[in-house]
């Protein structure tokens, strides 16, 4: 379908959020319907047994053509997730994009593409629990060991860290979340590629995959910094209505290969309708994105000067001289909208804090119209091993805050309210 719908105007290229109210779709193909219909159906009837027999050979990669396979089966391919995946792709300059189920079928997936028993996974810390129970309570079982990449280590003490875990073993991938959930430490894409090629068997390239989850499509774009795979809990930013669950991992044709297949074969794709929503979330995704970032902005000054927070992780207020100022220059185009602090006491009071919140919601997840507030130490982080969660700071005192599109003063009031129950 991509290749049958124009991004240009007079030889301009067009940029991602004029394309995404109708790049791979036309009405023509749908009753004229300016917006393309769910195709909510399992299979699709072929014209004739030799058509079926060709897309068949085309979709299990006998054929070296470049030739697409037409529509088969909705775990292959459906309309609606061929559209949106086209758009999602335009984000990153990625040649390819799938979508999942949810994020943590996208990260499983990926990783699973790639991964073998016996392999070395490197990963950054902290990760979101899920993918954390993922990386130290799943992949073990598999033969897979890990090794870890805290904020404060240098390139030297990662290379130390893979030499030691590395005789007799190969690295499979590098997985990391950049900035890290939920504390916003950044890690350096370029060192991560870096590392993957020094430490590869030089027999195939090792996959550098980054969950871009917290700055969305908007404000940073992985590979070009030297990511293979760009991964998205979809539910959040690219969905950004509460309303959805899917994942997302764009990439190269290449890198791609291996995650199309296993993709396949774990059904783990999202569905036609979560697409079809998705679709119509692109569209506002870059005046969403904006009017969260700009508000978050202004949020995290007035955090910052509370006398009640003791210390606050937003990349709009890095500085030079900051651990992070640097990495944030060179691979991020914007703060975005997430806000971490550490309230003034620990557990009991960031519970009276948030209890006494209106306007903002608890709830888990991020990325939303809505402003979210969460404890990630108790919440979404409670699996995590206790030690590790005292190293790396999500303690009780720590909140976290995902800045929606209300007006800003009006969630500064209600912040400075719920501060006076603390």
């Amino acid at each position: 379908m991509r290749d049958e719908y124009d991004d240009t105007i007079a030889g301009k290229k067009l940029s991602p959020e004029s394309l995404m109210m109708g790049y791979g779709y036309r009405p023509e193909w749908s009753e004229g319907a300016i917006k393309s219909p769910i195709f909510q159906t399992s299979t699709f009837v072929f014209e004739s047994a030799a058509e079926g027999k060709r897309f068949f050979e085309l979709a299990e990669g006998g054929d070296e053509s470049g030739e697409q396979p037409g529509m088969i089966y909705s775990r292959l391919n459906n309309p609606n997730l061929e559209i949106l995946e086209h758009r999602l792709a335009l984000w990153d300059g990625a040649d390819q994009g799938l979508v999942f189920a949810s994020g943590m079928a996208a990260i499983t997936t990926a990783m699973l593409a790639y991964l073998r028993p016996g392999d070395v996974l490197l990963h950054s810390a902290p990760l979101y629990g899920g993918t954390d129970h993922f990386v130290h309570g799943v992949l073990p079982e598999f033969g897979v060991r890990t090794v870890e990449w805290e904020p404060d280590m240098s390139e030297a003490d990662v290379d130390a860290a893979l030499k030691a875990a590395l005789p007799g073993r190969r690295l499979g991938a590098v997985l990391m979340e950049t900035p890290a959930n939920p504390t916003n430490d950044l890690f350096s894409i370029a060192m991560a590629r870096r590392l993957a090629d020094r430490h590869g068997d030089g027999e195939s390239r090792v996959p550098v995959a980054v969950d871009n989850t917290f700055l969305g499509p908007l404000w940073q774009h992985p590979l070009q910094h030297g990511a293979d795979l760009v991964i998205y809990s979809a539910t959040k930013y690219i969905g950004g209505h509460s309303d959805l669950i899917a994942g997302a991992v764009l990439g190269c044709h290449e890198m791609m290969e291996p995650v199309v297949g296993m993709r396949t074969i774990l059904g783990s794709m999202a569905t036609p309708h979560s697409a079809w929503l998705m679709m119509r979330s692109l569209e506002t995704l870059d005046l969403r994105m904006r009017r969260e970032t700009e508000s978050a902005q202004k949020i995290a000054r007035f955090l910052q000067s509370h006398p009640k927070v003791k210390d606050v992780s937003y990349l709009g207020l890095l500085a030079e001289g900051d651990r992070g100022y640097e990495i944030y220059q060179e691979q991020a185009e914007g703060p975005g909208a997430m806000i971490t602090f550490w309230i003034d006491g620990g557990e009991e009071e960031a519970f009276r804090f948030i209890d006494a919140l209106s306007l903002i919601h608890l709830a888990v997840s991020l990325g939303s119209t809505e402003t979210l507030v969460e404890h990630p130490a108790t919440m979404t982080h409670a699996g995590v091993d206790a030690d590790e969660k005292k190293k790396l700071r999500v303690n009780g005192s720590l909140v976290r805050l995902s800045i929606g599109v209300e007006n800003p003063d009006d969630l500064i009031q209600d912040l400075s309210t719920a501060f006076e129950a603390v």
